[in-house]
């Protein structure tokens, strides 16, 4: 597939605008149809196209393993951090009223966008991850 010109060209146009989706998917997961596991299959999938476009090493270079690796360990502790931090306050997991005691209505989208970058993260790292397992390129 990438030795086509046309498939290059438009996958390589196409590349920046999935991303783009995908942000704007992560953004509003809390307010409408979306979110971050919507988020993080988007983002992956972005990658993935121009993996199978320009191959894997050029993608590698875009996006190393080790900083997979880091976004996937961070998007676990960034949901579990924010559960952790709504019990240390006084409240139950994921509780997010307790974060502003005195806005609990923004209190509650901060919550919630942060579960959900948490959730986008470690979705889009593990996809991106289990694609170089199969192709027998991470170890």
């Amino acid at each position: 597939m990438s030795e086509s010109v046309v498939l290059r060209t438009v996958g390589g146009m196409l590349f920046p605008y999935i991303l783009v989706y995908g942000l704007y998917v992560q953004m509003h997961g809390e307010i409408g149809p979306g979110g971050g596991f919507q988020a993080g299959i988007l983002i992956a999938a972005a990658f993935i196209l121009h993996s199978l476009l320009f191959s894997p090493q050029g993608t590698d270079r875009l996006l190393p393993s080790r900083l997979v690796d880091i976004a996937m360990c961070s998007g676990v502790l960034l949901y579990i951090g924010t559960g952790v931090l709504c019990l240390l306050m006084g409240g139950y997991f994921l509780d997010y009223s307790v974060l502003i005691p005195s806005d609990p209505a923004y209190a509650e989208a901060l919550g919630i966008t942060l579960v959900e970058i948490g959730v986008g993260l470690t979705v889009a790292s593990v996809i991106l991850t289990m694609v170089r397992k199969i192709r027998g390129e991470a170890t």
